[in-house]
């Protein structure tokens, strides 16, 4: 399967966990059917990104990346590259990269989805599709040129600044590690 078949099978059939959630795979999944590269970076105004937040193999901890253009703590995750067999693999390689730690545990199954303005293409947005990822015990995150800071935070000490949308994920990431229902989130909706 390619990317662009991957991106559109996890749009079609993701079980929001919300309205909201919901409202955004419909703007995501339209988007994605009507692009031939939905996750290029190319694709303008807006495209599909992966993220992944990465969670200690204790569940108690997450690894934030100090974004160097935001200046802000955000989880991992960037742009969709063409050898990506899919998005999820997308989001594995953008935290691999940005933490430095190797062989992470993705879900396969997104956790929740944002879509935010980005400076890539003036007034567009990524249509971020958010993975959890389990880090190996004992994995300790390392800087790369892609972050100023990378460390652990306790799931209720999240640094500042981090925003809203960061806090919702941490939340459902929680819930799905402990496989409860999601709260109803509504962050990352434009």
């Amino acid at each position: 399967m390619s990317l662009t078949a991957d991106i559109r099978d996890v749009l079609e059939q993701w079980s929001a966990p919300s309205g909201d959630q919901d409202h955004l795979r419909v703007l995501f999944a339209a988007y994605a059917g009507a692009h031939d590269e939905p996750g290029a970076r190319a694709c303008a105004p807006d495209h599909v990104t992966a993220s992944a937040l990465v969670v200690s193999a204790e569940h108690d901890r997450v690894a934030l990346v100090l974004h160097p253009k935001f200046g802000r703590w955000l989880q991992t995750g960037g742009h969709c590259e063409a050898g990506d067999p899919s998005l999820a693999d997308a989001a594995r390689r953008e935290a691999e990269e940005e933490t430095g730690i190797a062989g992470l545990t993705i879900d396969p199954e997104p956790v929740l989805l944002s879509r935010h303005p980005v400076r890539c293409h003036e007034g567009g947005h990524h249509l971020d599709v958010q993975f959890v990822a389990v880090a190996p015990a004992g994995a300790e995150p390392q800087c790369s040129d892609e972050s100023d800071d990378v460390r652990w935070f306790a799931l209720d000490a999240l640094p500042e600044p981090t925003d809203d949308s960061v806090r919702a994920l941490v939340d459902a990431a929680r819930s799905r590690l402990r496989g409860t229902p999601s709260p109803r989130p509504s962050a990352g909706v434009a």
